[in-house]
């Protein structure tokens, strides 16, 4: 046709080889053969290795990770007595002018530091932790801790209805938008969860299509087609939508399905279901770097929440439950409320950390999660678990997880 310029060329795709698929591998890392190169200087591995933004810090300069000893389960405060909460004695934190400035806040690899960086704004800002332009960045710089390996971060509760599918979206989002990783979140709810009902499906695969297709995985582009991307960045693995068929992912099938996840994801979160006996549970568990409790200010689930902690306390994962953070939904509701100020008190004395979630009209819906619908509180109380997140990535011990 006259006037039409347009050029068809052949498109040429790359034959087998080692640039078939580019992206990163977060397995066991292989010597390679020779000579070792000297390692680059920090600002050039700093740079992201790929399109993804992935960041791959050496082993030369990575730091060594805290190992934290296994606690004996602590004894339980009231949570519904009339008597007062005891709590520990309050932690003594600087004044705000003893804080110091952006440009004094270390480099990332700076795990430690980072860290105690992160506490210091707790105790300064409370629950509005990252209203200031420093506070930002460095809340900003503790969520970006590097990682050693992929990290595996599960949401958990007896109870339903407490906020678990909606903490992991929202945490998931947050840490693919600050941390610029692969992050990918799984429906390990064997009772068909709801978590790819809250997000635009680009797929109709699910953990079981995966699974089947395990043998011709050889890398990220095989994982992408059965993922749905989100707007944010996170990726999400559903379910199958048959509760007899999302009963039977057992747990030798989530073993399966992380060791598949984790060789091309920095970071997999799971949606976790009620049970806690069931194997695939049971299996999260094992693999589970860092926990994430969710409760809400009703009795009702704040008790699901404090039952939650005491049977891992009494059923051998002490360890964990210490390094686990509670997320305590506020919800409007006509039955017995507990105020949230008492929970925060009492699932510090049960945990590392608690963090209260204001109501909030769009979670209540329980439709499509976007998180520019949430009020300015909620996504700040959503960025402070995501901080506390980060945080326990630099004390995780060597080991945990495996």
């Amino acid at each position: 046709m006259a006037g039409d310029h347009t050029v068809i060329e052949r498109v040429q795709r790359l034959a087998e080889g080692p640039d078939r698929d580019l992206a990163p591998v977060y397995g066991p890392v292989r010597p390679a053969p020779g000579p070792q190169a000297p390692l680059a200087p920090e600002a050039q591995w700093r740079r992201p290795l790929d399109v993804l933004g992935t960041v791959l810090v050496p082993p030369e300069a990575r730091p060594a990770p805290t190992a934290l000893p296994v606690p004996a389960a602590p004894t339980p405060t009231a949570l519904l007595a009339p008597a007062p909460v005891q709590v520990p004695a309050p932690v003594q934190v600087p004044a705000p002018a003893q804080v110091p400035a952006p440009a004094q806040v270390p480099a990332p690899a700076q795990a430690p530091a980072a860290l105690a960086a992160l506490r210091g704004l707790r105790g300064l800002g409370g629950l509005g932790l990252g209203r200031g332009e420093r506070d930002r960045g460095r809340l900003e710089a503790v969520i970006r801790t590097p990682l050693h390996r992929s990290y595996r971060i599960a949401v958990v509760g007896l109870k339903g209805g407490v906020g678990k599918t909606s903490a992991t979206l929202a945490l998931g989002s947050v840490l693919a938008e600050t941390r610029s990783d692969k992050v990918v979140a799984v429906d390990a709810n064997p009772d068909t969860g709801t978590l790819s009902r809250r997000i635009r499906r680009e797929t109709t695969a699910t953990v079981q299509d995966l699974l089947a297709a395990e043998p011709s995985i050889t890398g990220y582009m095989d994982i992408r087609r059965f993922t749905s991307l989100t707007p944010s960045g996170l990726e999400v693995l559903a379910n199958d939508p048959d509760p007899a068929v999302a009963n039977g992912f057992g747990g030798d099938d989530y073993r399966r399905l992380v060791d598949l996840l984790s060789r091309q994801y920095p970071i997999v979160l799971s949606d976790c279901g009620t049970g806690l006996l069931h194997s695939a549970t049971s299996a999260v568990l094992g693999l589970a770097d860092q926990l994430v409790i969710a409760a809400t200010t009703s009795v009702d689930g704040a008790s699901g929440a404090d039952t939650t902690l005491e049977w891992l306390y009494a059923n051998g994962y002490g360890a964990l439950a210490q390094r686990s953070v509670t997320l305590i939904s506020a919800v409007r509701t006509t039955g017995r409320m507990v105020k949230a100020d008492d929970l925060v008190r009492h699932f510090q004395s049960r945990c590392r950390a608690a963090v209260v979630l204001p109501f909030d009209e769009h979670l209540a819906l329980g439709a499509a999660f976007d998180p520019a619908k949430l009020r300015p509180r909620t996504r700040r109380a959503y960025r402070e678990l995501a901080g506390l997140v980060g945080e326990g990535m630099g004390l995780t011990p060597a080991g945990a997880g495996f």
